[in-house]
């Protein structure tokens, strides 16, 4: 066991959420599968925080994460109002770039699901163009629908005779993390990596909003105004939502306990060599 220490995490309504950079992470991981175990990584934001707060299972499954990346500038906020004045955003794009990037030297093997009809194949053209020589061993596009016993032996068997390293996990929130906690023992893969509207952006069916406004916390407004019929509800629900109860934490009016997973915390000691 390597001496170092356990990643901190800044107590989000409940939700510990990792203050680690972008090279952080990618270390970790790539230790992680060459030490051959496995964990999951999720990329959380407001969305997931307010979902997890109604949803005492989807609060345990990102306790229980081996990485919850602060995929949001509302969990950097928080972060920083709890004394981590470095802590910056780890965006799930920006994640599965540079993991993808460090892999190809490494041999590493990606197996992408999720997406809508056409979206891995897109999404595996626009890897192997960006990131020559990258292993994309296998696909797969689920319904909008949880799993028959069919389909999921299935998808064992596939992933059993791909043998992936990395599965990256384009669905959406709580979805993708409901996946990852049900099925990161039952598939043959180290790492689940939990990414959303990444598979979307870099397949170039959609836009990115630029840094600045990314930067700003305003990047959901950014695709609320793409769009607006699907995004609505959720947003006029999540941001109010977000800012009453982080206030009512901030002011120390209202306490959330953070109950996290401690063999978790012992292979983020293990599996992470440089934290300052």
């Amino acid at each position: 066991m390597l001496e170092t220490p356990a990643i901190p995490r800044a107590n989000v309504l409940g939700i510990g959420v990792h203050v680690i950079t972008v090279d952080q992470a990618v270390d970790a991981c790539i230790r992680l599968v060459e030490n051959n175990d496995n964990g999951y990584v999720c990329a959380t934001g407001a969305h997931g925080v307010i979902e997890a707060h109604s949803d005492p299972m989807l609060r345990e499954t990102l306790n229980s994460s081996f990485l919850n990346l602060p995929d949001g500038m509302p969990t950097v906020w928080m972060g920083k109002l709890q004394g981590y004045k470095f802590m910056n955003c780890v965006r799930g794009p920006e994640f599965m770039l540079a993991l993808c990037r460090v892999s190809v030297h490494r041999h590493f093997r990606h197996f992408l699901y999720g997406g809508c009809d056409g979206v891995v194949e897109e999404l595996a053209n626009a890897l192997e163009i960006k990131f020559p020589g990258i292993q994309i061993v296998g696909s797969y596009t689920p319904p909008f629908r949880a799993l028959t016993n069919q389909e999921e032996k299935a998808l064992a068997a596939q992933v059993r005779g791909c043998e992936p390293d990395i599965m990256w996990i384009g669905l959406s929130t709580p979805k993708q993390e409901q996946f990852m906690a049900k099925y990161i023992h039952r598939l043959n893969v180290r790492l689940m990596v939990g990414v959303g509207a990444a598979f979307d952006f870099h397949s170039g069916r959609a836009i990115e909003a630029p840094i600045w406004i990314k930067d700003s916390g305003l990047h959901w407004l950014y695709r609320l105004m793409q769009e607006p019929r699907r995004l609505l509800s959720r947003y006029g629900r999540i941001v109010p939502s977000f800012l009453y109860l982080a206030a009512l934490q901030t002011l120390q009016v209202r306490k959330f306990s953070l109950n996290l997973a401690a063999s978790n915390i012992l292979k983020q000691r293990q599996f992470i060599s440089d934290i300052n």
